[in-house]
């Protein structure tokens, strides 16, 4: 069995990372009921000596679980998020040797994370993840959690994504980006995002990228769907475990609807190597199957069911209505509609005792028809299949799909940059960090604007025609 380390980043990235753990931990507690340290349990958790304070993994051939350690390393610049996490009713399974912290914050600057930060913690950061990688027996990948509108996350990062590349750079990098919205109220979050993405276009191996908007919206939409006087309920899987980083009384907080979106669709995502199933997916066959060129590696995440049905007052939806609901705008978590799009490829992933691989191809079948793929991978499905479903669902479906439409989103992103670069608005605060050029900007942008051309020109021609290989003539 392969392991995986999660490495959060700023409080967007410990925040998604701290419902993660929680609903990963419930998950195995309801499936490993026997106490036993299996193959399940030690792809995202360490089994340690309860008996030192140095977390040392315990022998080979010891079974029990004796003391969980999560694969997980924590940075944040400003230290409040992280104590309140380590100080929570989780905070035991994080080896705090592998919290890296300060006090004065990034100040929602990417060149103060990424240049100051970035340079200051760099030793620390590489030698912690050399010691999560030495603790692993077969590394499969790194999944980096982080927001793109502040300073820590997009700044120090992208930081981390550099260090990852240049000391791991066969070990594959997920990054799960969270986009600002349009009306954020980080005036420089634009900023932020454009410097970020030049990184992650050119190092990471595949983003999922996700909006607040379309996070906002989904927990809207399901609000609206509660009976009058009624709020979602606690355990749904929308609110699961809410409130949970200093402990399971805490008041809610203001992201925990839309944090638990994106840690239970990274749940669906690494249940294949968590669990058995007729047709599990090993991550690394995501990049390899989705990503046909390096940089046109963003996926579309989309999710069903968002919310569990009983908790809201409504019906069960049928299977091939959820397989539906998957490539509709509202189920997606960024504000894009792929459906007069192109599709590069797409990953089809199920959860459920009661799904089965005919549901899958029936439904691929089915809906096929309606999506355009290009020309040359009109077959482009990556299937998945795992037995379990998630706590208190029958099943739950996750579709990632690399098309064009995430190109408007970054297009989007652009202007919003052009608007205050135009006018030369805080760029002070960047040209004063060290080490930081106004060209920097420049060469952000147009990586940006290089991006959004080839997702505009695939979608344009439709690739219709493929570039004859040029072939050795034997003489």
């Amino acid at each position: 069995m392969t392991q995986s380390i999660v490495i959060q980043v700023g409080q967007c990235g410990n925040q998604i990372g701290c419902r993660f753990w929680d609903l990963c931990l419930r998950e195995h507690a309801c499936y490993s009921r026997n106490g036993i340290y299996d193959d399940a349990i030690s792809s995202f958790f360490r089994n340690t000596d309860s008996r030192s304070e140095d977390a040392y993994d315990v022998p080979h051939g010891v079974n029990k679980i004796q003391n969980l350690k999560a694969r997980a390393i924590l940075v944040d610049m400003e230290e409040g998020v992280v104590n309140e996490l380590v100080q929570g009713y989780i905070g035991d399974i994080f080896d705090h040797k592998q919290l890296i912290t300060d006090v004065s914050g990034s100040g929602n600057n990417w060149a103060v994370g990424n240049k100051v930060y970035g340079s200051r913690y760099r030793e620390d950061i590489t030698e912690q993840v050399r010691k999560a990688v030495e603790a692993c027996d077969c590394l499969q990948c790194f999944f980096i959690l982080h927001s793109m509108g502040g300073g820590t996350g997009s700044g120090l990062g992208t930081a981390i994504l550099s260090i990852l590349e240049d000391n791991f750079p066969e070990v594959h990098r997920f990054v799960t980006a969270v986009y600002p919205s349009k009306d954020d109220d980080v005036i420089t979050s634009p900023y932020n995002s454009v410097l970020a993405m030049k990184e992650l276009t050119e190092k990471a191996d595949c983003v999922m990228p996700i909006n607040n908007e379309s996070l906002m919206n989904i927990c809207n939409k399901i609000q609206h769907t509660l009976p009058r006087k009624e709020k979602i309920q606690s355990g749904s899987k929308i609110t699961s475990g809410v409130g949970s980083l200093g402990g399971s009384k805490n008041k809610e907080k203001p992201f925990d609807h839309m944090n638990n979106i994106v840690a239970n669709m990274l749940l669906n995502m690494t249940s294949h190597c968590r669990f058995d199933g007729a047709l599990n997916v090993d991550l690394n066959e995501i990049a390899m199957n989705l990503v046909p060129f390096p940089r046109l590696h963003y996926l579309v995440p989309s999710v069903a069911p968002l919310s569990i049905s009983k908790d809201i007052g409504l019906q069960p939806r049928r299977l091939d209505q959820a397989f539906d609901d998957l490539f509709t705008p509202d189920h997606q978590l960024v504000s894009a509609d792929p459906r007069n799009s192109l599709y590069l490829a797409c990953a089809l992933m199920a959860r459920g005792k009661d799904v089965s691989m005919s549901d899958l191809r029936r439904n691929i079948s089915r809906i096929a028809p309606n999506l355009n793929f290009v020309n040359w991978n009109k077959e482009g499905w990556k299937t998945g299949l795992c037995d379990l479903p998630p706590v208190g669902l029958p099943y739950s479906l996750l579709s990632l799909a690399n098309n064009t439409c995430v190109g408007q989103t970054f297009s989007n992103l652009r202007l919003r940059f052009k608007k205050l670069y135009s006018r030369k608005a805080h760029l002070h605060h960047y040209e004063v960090v060290d080490n930081f050029e106004r060209s920097c900007f420049e060469e952000s942008l147009n990586s940006v604007t290089d991006l959004v051309k080839e997702y505009e020109e695939i979608e344009r021609k439709g690739l219709t025609q493929v570039t004859e290989i040029q072939r050795m003539k034997v003489l």
